[in-house]
């Protein structure tokens, strides 16, 4: 098979032929059909943490189950048959310690850290959602303690049953991260009753999208704008942001998050002080930084620190790829995957055009001086990689 391999004592990326894998107890071998990118496939390449002679790279995928492991031959669950349609997510190169990647023409995965893709919805929107998506969740429903439809052990600091208002403001809210946590916020509100004004900062031009479902914002402010912070104190009645997700989590956008919060609030990030390059000392409420990681249940090597394997991050994202499942029975999508823009030339083109969209660098300082229409400015939307067509 084809697959997309870092060599990290170069920072060569280049595409190999490589053994097809063989699933494992508890594992599937996937076809792989589609692979979205996110931002860590660039920066850990550009920046590699990998310490490995190579690397297969990449996070999102949506594919076919082709062969199940020795034990899963008479499972009923429908991630574990031949034929099932599936999306989920590996960590590839972001990690020290020798973990799988996404992008190649096959790979194997533990099938409950899987979802079953709906028949309506193409491999390709499928590919968007898993990292992306329990991120979100993660966020919202782990960190921020808003009530889970999907996972009764998770403790909820957010009172369901107050009349009170819950002011929550999503920072870049048009980034893929904040498409999902939008919607993970409305989930909440929908399925336990809160009463929520959802805040967002965005492009203007992206105003009236994100008023529509599934987002339903009730307030947008430009985050351009000087005065945005004060603007989101003001759209709250003075009373502050109860809670916020920074997706970009970088430096000033912390800082000024931080600041929107009442003296209760508390905030989200996705990005550590080493990497999102700001001084929690300077802050009254502390952040609060999980890794997407953990939820893949092994103990990870990650920006000069040590995660360990964390059992209760694995089982909540079971929960959640069983949850996501439930879509392809009941026919009712739980969340909606980000727009795509469907990126030529597949895996030889990941690095040279993919890559170079996204940056290596802090995502505030995205840039490309590219004139192919394919190659404009990154908004609202994930670039997806078609690896074979459907039916192949």
């Amino acid at each position: 098979m084809k697959a997309l391999v870092l060599t990290p004592a170069t920072r060569d990326v280049s595409v190999r032929e490589l053994p097809v894998p063989e699933p494992s107890n508890g594992e599937v071998l996937i076809r792989v059909h589609a692979v979205a990118l996110n931002p860590v496939d660039a920066n850990y390449v550009a920046h590699p943490l990998a310490e490995q002679e190579q690397r297969v790279i990449g996070t999102d995928f949506a594919g076919v189950v082709t062969a199940v492991g020795p034990d899963l031959g008479s499972s009923s669950d429908l991630r574990a048959k031949v034929g099932a349609r599936v999306a989920g997510f590996h960590q590839g190169a972001c990690s020290t310690n020798d973990r799988p990647g996404a992008f190649a023409e096959y790979i194997t995965a533990p099938y409950d850290l899987l979802w079953a893709v709906p028949d309506g919805m193409t491999l390709e929107a499928a590919s968007t959602v898993s990292m992306c998506g329990l991120t979100a969740a993660q966020g919202v429903f782990t960190r921020l303690g808003f009530p889970c439809p999907f996972d009764d052990q998770t403790a909820p600091s957010v009172d369901s049953s107050t009349s009170d208002v819950i002011n929550v403001l999503i920072y870049s809210a048009s980034s893929s991260l904040g498409l999902y946590a939008a919607q993970t916020v409305q989930l909440a509100a929908r399925s336990f009753g809160c009463k929520i004004r959802l805040i967002g900062t965005a492009s203007p031009s992206k105003h009236e999208f994100l008023r529509q479902e599934p987002y339903r914002y009730d307030v947008l402010i430009d985050y351009h704008d000087p005065n945005w912070v004060e603007k989101v104190k003001e759209a709250t009645e003075g009373k502050g942001i109860d809670r916020a997700v920074d997706c970009i989590s970088e430096g000033e956008t912390v800082y000024k998050v931080h600041d929107t919060l009442n003296e209760n609030g508390k905030l989200a990030v996705f990005r550590g002080p080493k990497g999102g390059q700001y001084d929690p000392t300077r802050l009254r409420i502390k952040p609060i930084y999980g890794s997407v990681w953990e939820g893949l249940g092994h103990e990870i090597g990650y920006n000069g620190i040590t995660i360990p394997a964390n059992p209760e991050a694995r089982v909540f994202a079971t929960k959640f790829f069983n949850f996501l499942s439930t879509a392809a029975t009941d026919g009712k999508v739980k969340l909606e995957p980000n727009p795509v823009r469907l990126m030529p030339g597949g895996l030889e083109r990941i690095v040279p055009d993919g890559f170079a969209l996204l940056g290596s660098g802090m995502l505030l300082e995205r840039s490309t001086s590219r004139s192919e229409d394919y190659m404009r400015p990154i908004s609202g939307e994930k670039l997806v990689y078609r690896i074979v067509d459907e039916g192949k």
